[in-house]
């Protein structure tokens, strides 16, 4: 049985023992199925996120530790560029960067953020974030709808992997309502793509349900749900 690594979106993350922020989503390369960084939100108000080669990420039960200092940290590419834009349609490269549009323009906390404006700003002008990620790569988010065949089924909490390639084998998934809420492992084998309206998969929501709760180191011994 292969070991693998789970990495949740949401995590702590440390760098060389410190404190430096949480695991914001993570970024996919979808033709090879490999999980390829972690992008990390500092702390700090002032910190950008950044994007995290996964081979320095070490996840385990108390959250995700970096094999760099916090110095070294700071030096890794920004995952994302604001941009204050009068057409959201405008804004992003021709080569696919995700558009997230910010509902409100007074997103500083200062006592001209209560007027909804931003100062120097055009009020016209809309706040909106770009990823900035590499060439054919895709972001997966906590949160984001799992699609299954009848409708959604649940949200996305993160992803399994093989170590030392970073090989997907599942996104971790939490199925069902608040009261009957469990995590399981979608096999990425049945993951059909992965899009701005979410996650979709070649199931029924009915074998999603029969899945066992997840148990990241028994999931080679999980039940093929067809």
């Amino acid at each position: 049985m292969q070991d693998t690594l789970e990495y949740v979106i949401g995590s702590r993350v440390r760098c060389a023992g410190e404190e430096c922020g949480e695991v914001a989503f993570v970024v996919v390369d979808p033709v090879a199925d490999r999980l390829t960084h972690l992008v990390v939100q500092p702390d700090d108000d002032s910190g950008q996120a950044r994007l995290v080669p996964v081979h320095i990420a070490i996840p385990g039960p108390e959250g995700v530790d970096l094999n760099c200092t916090r110095a070294r940290f700071d030096e890794f590419e920004p995952a994302v560029q604001t941009y204050f834009m009068p057409d959201i349609e405008a804004v992003g490269p021709a080569r696919g960067d995700r558009v997230l549009a910010w509902p409100l323009y007074g997103l500083v906390m200062t006592p001209t953020a209560l007027t909804g404006f931003v100062p120097g700003v055009d009020p016209q002008l809309a706040a909106t974030i770009v990823e900035h990620l590499p060439a054919g790569q895709v972001s997966v988010r906590r949160g984001e709808r799992v699609h299954a065949e009848g409708g959604e089924i649940g949200r996305v909490q993160g992803l399994v992997v093989v170590p030392p390639d970073s090989e997907v084998t599942h996104v971790l998934l939490d199925e069902g309502h608040l009261w009957g809420r469990k995590r399981v492992a979608i096999p990425i084998r049945d993951v059909l793509g992965i899009d701005v309206d979410g996650v979709s998969v070649g199931l029924t929501k009915d074998q999603i349900k029969d899945l066992p709760p997840v148990d990241v180191d028994g999931l080679e011994a999980s039940a093929d749900p067809r």
